[in-house]
């Protein structure tokens, strides 16, 4: 397993970048992330390229054994380009161009941008390509949708309106525009959601597309940058580093042309006591290995407390350096990259801790950080083993679109429904798989697919074959809502989902943050919240009813069969425990072998490959436990993993 960490020349004298070299050769550093916020440097002025800074600090880590990873620096252009054409600076919901000063100030469809980043990332391929220790190149940085008002994004918008319904006459039936007289006589009149994106006043059917084209405009912009890379360096290990911005949802999409998937991962450092809120960063870390059904990196890990545009949080606890990355070693990550070497004395994210204070004196961090090296070398035999799963879990990103757009109650979260039924899995000792939602899952035995709001025809009918082939499906509520144009479907919930669940909704009732009860026919009652469907059988058995409520003794749950499978419809929005106790009833009818027992917030996953298996065993809690697992007495420190070899 690689360790390693970000590191910025740029930002500090040169007499320390040998001693940070020597310590992290010293400390087993394997690989180190470069330049991607340089351009001011490596192109002062226009045209002018100087490498030299850039060139002695590769060359340096070459001297101490360390690979690099380059950066195309297209997330900040420098101020004499944006000067110089300011069209590459993106327009904000105000229709004011957005004053640069901060990062990522930049519009992906600029023609200029297009031209002179285009230039840079040449130069920079065809300069390091001979460079035998830059072994990988990552793509701008935190890349999400394109969401910029300018007029060149505006007049594509149109054009990829007309390509996709043909006529205004199937454009403002699609949108449903008669509402509020908005129906467009002419395809100028169709402009970007000025004054107020993303509320709640826009029309949603507008609104997803526009969402839509401009996630196909990041992936432009992606492949746009690694055809340059691969022109020069055809066998290039290009990826990007994805993270959950406000507009990023496809991680499928954004992978697709991509080596590896790699993900910047922040678990908290703020754990509480309340079981309900689920800090776990699994669920992120499988949605990241299941954009390309394989193993991935980390990018930025967390090396102390965050602090940059909202206040500090808490410092790592003992044990959180090492713990965290070895649960994501335990979800597929095959290399992890600490953010960041030295924690920043100037800009913006100052207070966004390294593994190095301000006081440059190495501390427990580091040396927590020092020990996970060492341990990592232990685990070279692990290294290409891979996670493989009986259960998958669909993630949907025109549903996650929809929910941001249209916020169904309060407290409600696609994300949370997500990592809900994720952690239920996860309880049971279980490796799970997060896919998107037109993915192969012909080699499962449980998919699950969490309020599927946006419906996908293809999807449906995969669902149907899955189930009738002897698959177990479990859908929730707000599945089957809305049509492909996210607009509401004429049809009694789940509409197309019906006879696959075999029930249907009488009625809904959005309780937001009260609570409601229901009952499992074993006389177990749990905890419910946030949205209620009030169901009515048709072919399917109920598993729990409610209890409270004028809906008392309605199903909440069914179960139906379908062909040869079984499917489950979760109707409302559970506790932990009520998820807890549903999955185990699923996990039963499908056959599959669990581990029971695990104390709260203990994770385990197992890798496979290489003539061995591994399993991972996480106390992602900042307690002590003891159990037993298969005869064994198990014992962990807190935020310790426990790896046991089989």
């Amino acid at each position: 397993m690689r360790i390693g960490v970000d590191y910025y020349p740029e930002h500090w004298d040169k007499d320390m970048w040998q001693s940070d070299a020597r310590l992290m050769n010293q400390t087993g550093v394997k690989i180190v992330r470069l330049a991607e916020f340089a351009w001011c440097r490596l192109e002062p002025s226009d045209g002018l390229f100087d490498f030299g800074l850039l060139d002695e600090a590769v060359r340096l880590f070459a001297d101490n054994g360390i690979d690099v990873i380059l950066g195309t620096p297209t997330n900040c252009p420098p101020r004499w380009l944006c000067e110089k054409h300011p069209s590459i600076l993106p327009v904000g919901d105000n229709g004011k161009t957005n004053p640069i000063g901060i990062r990522a100030h930049r519009c992906y469809n600029d023609t200029k941008l297009r031209e002179y980043a285009g230039r840079i990332i040449a130069r920079l391929a065809e300069h390091y390509r001979d460079f035998p220790n830059v072994t990988a190149w990552q793509l701008d940085n935190e890349l999400e949708a394109n969401i910029c008002f300018c007029d060149t994004c505006n007049k594509k918008h149109r054009e990829w309106l007309k390509r996709k319904y043909g006529t205004l006459e199937a454009l403002n039936k699609a949108y449903g525009n008669v509402v509020w007289s908005g129906e467009y006589q002419s395809w100028e009149q169709i402009g970007p959601p000025y004054g107020g994106y993303n509320t709640t006043w826009l029309n949603p059917a507008y609104m997803i597309d526009f969402e839509r084209r401009a996630t196909e405009d990041m992936l432009e912009f992606i492949q746009f940058q690694a055809d340059i890379i691969r022109s020069y360096i055809p066998n290039a290990i290009i990826t990007t580093n994805a993270c959950f911005c406000n507009h990023t949802s496809d991680f499928t999409a954004m992978f697709s042309e991509l080596d590896v998937a790699a993900y910047d991962n922040y678990p908290t450092a703020c754990l509480t006591s309340d079981y309900e809120n689920i800090t776990s960063t699994s669920a992120f870390l499988d949605m990241v290995r299941g954009a390309k059904r394989k193993n991935f990196w980390i990018m930025e890990e967390l090396s102390g407390m965050p602090g940059c545009w909202a206040p500090m949080q808490r410092t790592p606890a003992p044990g959180m350096i090492k713990g965290y990355a070895k649960q994501a070693f335990a979800h597929g990550a095959d290399t992890v990259i600490f953010f960041r070497w030295r924690t920043a004395n100037i800009g913006a994210e100052m207070h966004w801790h390294g593994l190095i204070d301000h006081s440059g004196v190495p501390g427990r961090r580091f040396y927590e950080f020092a020990e996970l090296c060492k341990e990592a070398e232990e685990l070279k035999d692990i290294q290409g083993s891979e996670l493989h799963s009986d259960i998958a879990i669909l993630y949907s990103p025109d549903s996650g679109r929809a929910f941001r757009l249209q916020p169904q109650t309060d407290g409600f979260s696609y994300i949370e429904q997500i990592k809900a039924v994720h952690q239920a899995f996860v309880r049971y000792g279980l490796n799970v798989d997060i896919i998107d939602e037109h993915a192969d899952i012909s080699g499962y035995k449980i998919v699950c697919a969490p309020a599927l709001y946006v419906t996908d025809n293809s999807t449906v009918k995969m669902l149907h074959e899955f189930a009738e082939s002897g698959g177990t499906v479990v859908l929730t509520a707000r599945s089957g809502v809305k049509d492909e144009n996210n607009n509401c479907i004429m049809e009694q919930l789940p509409t197309v989902y019906r006879g696959l669940v075999g029930c249907h909704v009488t009625e809904y009732d959005p309780i937001g943050r009260d609570k409601a009860k229901v009952r499992f026919t074993d006389g177990k009652e749990y905890d419910c919240k946030q949205w209620c469907d009030i169901l009515e059988t048709d072919t399917a058995e109920t598993v729990a009813s409610y209890e409270s409520e004028f809906y008392a003794g309605k199903p909440a749950i069914t179960v139906n069969s379908c062909g040869s499978g079984k499917t489950f419809y979760i109707g409302t929005v559970g506790t932990r425990r009520m998820y807890e106790k549903a999955v185990k009833q699923i996990l039963d009818i499908s056959g599959l072998a669990y581990t029971e027992g695990l104390p709260e917030n203990v994770e385990i996953t197992t890798r496979t490959g290489n003539g061995i298996t591994a399993r991972f065993i996480f106390n992602n809690t900042t307690l002590k436990r003891s159990f037993e697992l298969d005869g064994k007495a198990i014992q962990l420190d807190p935020f310790e993993v426990k790896i046991i070899r089989m």
